[in-house]
């Protein structure tokens, strides 16, 4: 989502917008659509549940990621769609406020492309990630033209990711590729599974419970045909 930071001069401190430490809310604008929300709890829900015994990272999505130097929340701000931090606690939080977090950055960050934000996203937005951010996977989704657009940090430039056979890219970060299927962005195992989210984990389950039971009627039904047959099923045991 668009963020927009309003630098102060540097001789200028108002007080009222010192960050009090460790209540920094965030201050990111609604999604831009409902299909923006649905894929952003997708990344977010999946992701979640493949790392569930997983305590080092930290994922997030249309949340405020302050980095002031001069711990302002009136400048020097952003919003991504979807990011990820390594190596830090699991834990809820307001916000990402850099300072509070032992200067870390996301690892990974995927914006969502739409028509009022794509330009911000390709441009200052892609800037900031690779100079002030120095975020080595960057990725974007355009969820009408299903665009898909992934860059690698190197000597600190982004480079552009080459997709697989699949049309799928590699995050060196996630050790996940990430991938479109049936009109959504998906993250897909280094084998090409897709990771699931909780609804496809709940009709899986439903489907192996469905597989066992049918599994069971099959063997009650040849016992029956055994014993009318004469033969004692538990002497083939």
């Amino acid at each position: 989502m668009t963020s927009l930071a309003f630098a102060m001069p540097a001789e200028i401190v108002d007080p009222s917008v010192v960050a009090p430490p460790g209540d920094l809310y965030s201050n990111e604008p609604p999604m831009e659509s409902y299909q923006h929300l649905v894929q952003m709890i997708l990344l977010l829900e999946s992701l979640e549940l493949f790392w569930k015994e997983r305590t080092d990272f930290f994922a997030a999505g249309n949340l405020t990621i302050y980095f002031s130097p001069r711990q302002l929340k009136s400048e020097n701000f952003r919003g991504p769609d979807f990011f990820v931090v390594l190596g830090t606690e699991r834990r809820p939080r307001k916000s990402w406020a850099v300072w509070e977090e032992d200067g870390r950055y996301p690892n990974v960050i995927v914006e969502v492309l739409s028509e009022s934000t794509e330009d911000k996203d390709r441009g200052i937005k892609k800037q900031v990630y690779q100079d002030v951010f120095r975020t080595p996977d960057y990725f974007w989704f355009h969820p009408e033209t299903l665009e898909l657009a992934g860059f690698h940090l190197v000597d600190g430039q982004y480079e552009p990711l080459t997709p697989d056979a699949s049309g799928r890219l590699w995050s060196a970060q996630l050790e996940l590729f990430l991938g479109v299927q049936d009109g959504q962005l998906r993250f897909f195992t280094p084998e090409g599974e897709l990771v699931p989210a909780g609804k496809e984990l709940a009709q899986r389950a439903e489907s192996a419970e469905q597989r066992a039971e049918s599994a069971e009627q099959r063997a009650r039904r040849l016992a029956e045909k055994l014993r009318e047959l004469g033969v004692d099923p538990e002497t083939l045991k």
